[in-house]
């Protein structure tokens, strides 16, 4: 297939002779695209507002695209190795520890607090200035809490240590109970499964080794300049889009010398790393 596009994009006058690495690097380098800034994490309770960096390691197998299966096969082996899962069950923890939802943030930017968001307009139809209206509000959301309900709960290294409600439904009324529980000093402790992401030092050296790993603009793939570099070096790639958040990433390969020339360029000509990016989470 990559031998085929090469050949037709020869035909059609993107052909160069010069294929080396040094001037496929200078040309990159001058390409000009619209790269996007390394994500900002939010100090927000909504966990979808950061992001999404859990998805690496249920990563599914069809998630990359690309020309060859084995390379895509390869980069993918290394992504799920990125981010590890560990899931813990706790006998007893008290709800108020609790401060981030799982639900759509319906605000129009972070949010930094329960208290905040109870605040809200979003959460004037919930009135909370008794007992009787705290226990009402917070069996909403958790049916039948006072017989101690396992609830689900996340929690990931690189959000600190906020841990994250995985209720999707109530979640106004769940935050506005533990915020009250809070201001009274009302102890909700209940059963909890726990689970855990961290971002794994070891993955993380074994990807940066194998891969440069380029933040790029969704502009890119129908960029008349990058296409034909990308076309006229035949090199394999992958590319991974990570839901949500549209953060769109190249993999070329760092012992193709050729598509390791190409990486260079690009970051050069301002594309972000985003292995270096993990780095700093870690």
């Amino acid at each position: 297939m990559i031998s085929r596009l090469s050949g037709l994009a020869s035909w059609l006058g993107f052909g160069t002779r010069d294929q080396t690495p040094r001037s496929l690097q200078q040309r990159a380098a001058r390409l000009v695209l619209p790269f996007p800034a390394l994500p900002e994490l939010q100090p927000s309770i909504f966990w979808d507002d950061n992001p999404p960096l859990h998805y690496l390691h249920e990563l599914p197998r069809g998630a990359l695209s690309g020309p060859i299966q084995e390379y895509k096969a390869r980069a993918h082996g290394l992504l799920v190795r990125v981010v590890d899962r560990q899931q813990v069950h706790l006998p007893a923890i008290d709800l108020r520890r609790v401060d981030g939802l799982c639900s759509v943030n319906p605000l129009d930017g972070p949010c930094p607090s329960f208290e905040t968001y109870a605040a809200t307009p979003h959460c004037r139809a919930i009135r909370i200035i008794s007992f009787k209206d705290f226990t009402r509000t917070l069996n909403e959301a958790l049916p039948g809490f006072k017989g101690g309900p396992t609830v689900t709960l996340l929690q990931a290294s690189w959000q600190g240590e906020r841990l994250f409600w995985t209720g999707e439904q109530h979640s106004e009324a769940f935050a506005c109970a533990i915020a009250y529980a809070r201001l009274r000093g009302l102890d909700i402790s209940v059963p909890c499964h726990l689970v855990q992401y961290r971002i794994d030092p070891a993955g993380l050296a074994a990807l940066e080794q194998a891969f440069h790993v380029l933040l790029m603009p969704e502009a890119a793939w129908s960029d008349r300049d990058f296409m034909r570099h990308l076309l006229e070096s035949g090199v394999p790639y992958a590319r991974l889009r990570l839901k949500r958040h549209a953060l769109e990433m190249l993999l070329l390969d760092r012992q193709d010398p050729l598509a390791d020339a190409l990486g260079r360029g690009l970051v050069q000509a301002g594309a972000s790393d985003f292995t270096a990016y993990l780095h700093r989470l870690v």
